[in-house]
């Protein structure tokens, strides 16, 4: 039986310091086996050093701090590194769990992850989240440039890179389209507060008003929004997270929204009142999500300020107005039948 290796297989054995182009002779590679072994032997690609497979696989970021104005030759060599591949896992990774989820539809979604003071490695455009490989990454400044990668990158990227710019802390961004949290987004509404502990903990989340996808215009109101918020709502387009540890956390939250804004919409229809936490509930909650360096709003108001329903609305309400006799009232069929009525009376008597 012929040995099938596969992108995994070939990612364990990089991790474990092998020589990827040592394979079997009778081996069979998968498609995404074979671009990656394509990725290495174009881009000079080296395995990671033996001592990462000890550390327990992770890998060191470089010593050598890099920017948009760095020499061709070191981007390169930063943008080819185990280093960066390990983040383009990182994001493939994501990528495929929002299209397993269904958070992303056609080619839609886009992600990005700061590796320099002005430079970003961000997904392509136009291939969809569930099928990214780490070949398709793009490297960019943050005026969109691409200075690495075949693909063209992400039409969306002015929106993560002006994050970036606007919130120093900001790590990671993740964009997408979760139906329920969207749909909140075209009502132009946030969820109302108070209700759930993991929301209130890693969610802080405001909304920014419809701009065309893609333009400055969207990315600087959306940006401006980050020192309150690390979850926006992008009015009749979708969500936006950002994240101060690294890109998974950016995805957690989109998860977290989305379970959120599903949980309260069909709680609404339930007829019944909708608990929700008291004021020293609430506070204890903003007491973690602080300690844990996230940002809030509403950290330092008094507890009676901590909840808000805002605009919405739980469930639907339908009132049916009073049902006419479908027939109407016939005077000659009154008198006969008072008529007929009056003589049975009468023959009883």
């Amino acid at each position: 039986m012929k040995n099938i290796i596969s992108l995994k297989d070939l990612e364990k054995m990089v991790r474990a310091g092998q020589d990827v182009k040592n394979l079997p002779s009778d081996a069979i590679l998968t498609p995404s086996a074979r671009d990656y072994l394509q990725e290495i032997e174009l881009r000079g690609l080296k395995p990671a050093p033996a001592e990462a497979a000890a550390s327990g696989g992770k890998i060191s970021a470089p010593t050598k701090k890099l920017n948009s104005k760095s020499s061709k030759s070191d981007l390169e060599e930063f943008f080819n590194s185990p280093y960066a591949h390990s983040l383009k896992e990182q994001i493939c990774e994501m990528g495929h769990r929002l299209w397993k989820r269904a958070y992303v539809d056609g080619n839609g979604g886009n992600m990005a992850i700061r590796v320099g003071d002005d430079i970003a490695i961000c997904t392509p455009t136009l291939v969809s989240k569930g099928s990214l490989k780490p070949s398709d990454m793009c490297l960019v400044d943050f005026e969109g440039k691409q200075l690495c990668g075949t693909k063209p990158r992400t039409s969306e990227i002015l929106m993560h890179l002006q994050i970036m710019k606007h919130q120093p802390k900001a790590v990671a961004t993740c964009h997408c389209h979760p139906p329920y949290a969207t749909a909140f987004a075209v009502a132009g509404i946030a969820p109302p507060t108070c209700m759930l502990p993991e929301y209130e903990v890693f969610c802080s989340v405001g909304v920014a008003p419809y701009r065309t996808p893609g333009s400055a215009d969207m990315g600087k109101l959306v940006a401006e929004l980050t020192d309150q918020y690390n979850t926006i709502l992008m009015a009749n387009h979708g969500v936006v997270t950002w994240s101060h540890n690294n890109i998974e956390e950016a995805y957690w939250r989109m998860e977290i929204i989305e379970a959120y804004c599903r949980t309260i919409v069909v709680a609404g229809q339930l007829g019944k009142p909708i608990n929700t936490f008291t004021g020293p509930q609430m506070k204890e909650l903003l007491n973690i999500k602080q300690s844990l360096g996230f940002v809030d709003p509403r950290f330092g108001m008094k507890e009676c300020e901590l909840c808000d329903s805002g605009d919405w609305r739980p469930g639907a309400t339908c009132e049916v107005p009073a049902r006419e006799d479908a027939i109407g009232k016939d005077p000659d069929a009154e008198a006969m039948v008072k008529a007929i009525t009056d003589q049975i009376l009468s023959q009883m008597k």
